[in-house]
């Protein structure tokens, strides 16, 4: 009697068990399925098309951190990736190019007197310090900005990935550290220099006659020349916003919302684009451009007969104080 009595017992037992797991099943089936409450990709694609932002849940404060992806976002990576890469490309291959053409057809200006063997002191220690402390945190912060915009296409195939990584990794440290020279560059420069770019008489007829670069003679001018003093201004302008803009993603709190660091990233980038097409032009006429114009920020002294076909109202300002003999058979430093 026991033993059916138990049989039976056990197998009803085993029957409540399976029908309480075939009840619990889907159960745990939903607990543990992690696309249960996925939106669909046609849902995404038509939230994005309508120019929402596709969000999730976050536990931290700033509840802009849900926001996975913002149509805005989208538009401004176009900008980027898109209009960014032809303005930079342009400018800068566009610039080289002109600069090229120029030198094959005008070649390398002489000092038509020859050199008198006589120098000037045309810029003192100081303001060597400031032009080349200006100059060379510029040039680390247009290669490594213009790496962000064009060096995937230009440098990524050259170095291979793991070295372009290396690289940008390295730039991006650097632009943020050497910006700070860089301010403090262009803000000793409009010290040392402001009174000496402000508009002058002959500056007009300087613009006129193209400084003398196509030939007919140099115009004469003070201690810069007009053309000079466009660089100076486009220097102080630009370096002046491109610190505006740089400080604000640096420090995005000071910034506002998302808004303002796309745009504050748009505005560095073209104007940072521009100022490189102005320097590269400035270092041609510098360098192999122009004969003794390197000397200028070299040693700080220049050939009495350059400073005269280049700075006439200058060198007859020099005299004046007798820092310079009126003949050229002399010469005193200036200060």
């Amino acid at each position: 009697m026991n033993s059916p009595r138990g049989a039976l017992r056990a197998l009803l037992t085993v029957m409540a068990l399976s029908a309480g797991l075939a009840f619990a099943a889907p159960t745990v089936a939903q607990v543990v399925n992690p696309t249960a409450e996925a939106v669909s990709e046609e849902a995404l694609l038509n939230a994005l098309q309508g120019g929402q932002a596709i969000g999730g849940r976050v536990s931290i404060p700033d509840q802009a951190a849900a926001n996975l992806i913002k149509p805005s976002g989208q538009d401004w990576r176009a900008r980027h990736q898109g209009t960014m890469f032809w303005v930079s490309t342009l400018a800068v291959v566009g610039m080289l190019a002109a600069l090229t053409l120029f030198y094959l057809m005008r070649g390398r200006i002489r000092i038509e007197s020859g050199w008198s063997g006589v120098t000037i002191l045309r810029f003192n220690g100081i303001e060597r310090f400031a032009h080349w402390l200006t100059a060379t945190s510029f040039v680390v912060l247009a290669l490594s900005g213009l790496n962000l915009v064009v060096g995937k296409y230009a440098l990524l195939p050259l170095i291979g990935a793991e070295n372009f990584a290396w690289v940008t990794q390295m730039g991006k440290l650097g632009h943020n550290f050497l910006a700070w020279p860089f301010m403090l560059g262009v803000a000793l420069m409009f010290l040392i220099w402001v009174r000496d770019n402000l508009p002058q008489k002959g500056d007009g007829a300087w613009l006129a006659a193209g400084g003398g670069l196509l030939g007919g003679g140099h115009p004469p001018a003070h201690r810069f020349n007009a053309g000079q003093k466009l660089i100076f201004w486009s220097v102080i302008t630009g370096g002046g916003a491109l610190s505006v803009t740089g400080l604000l993603l640096l420090f995005p709190a000071l910034g506002g919302d998302y808004a303002n660091w796309q745009l504050a990233q748009v505005l560095h980038g073209v104007i940072s684009v521009v100022l490189i097409a102005v320097m590269l032009a400035h270092i041609y006429i510098g360098s192999v451009g122009m004969e003794g114009a390197f000397d200028a920020m070299g040693d700080g002294e220049v050939d009495l007969s350059w400073a005269r076909e280049h700075h006439a109202h200058w060198v007859q300002e020099m005299a004046e104080k007798g820092r310079v003999a009126p003949t050229g058979a002399a010469a005193t430093p200036a200060e």
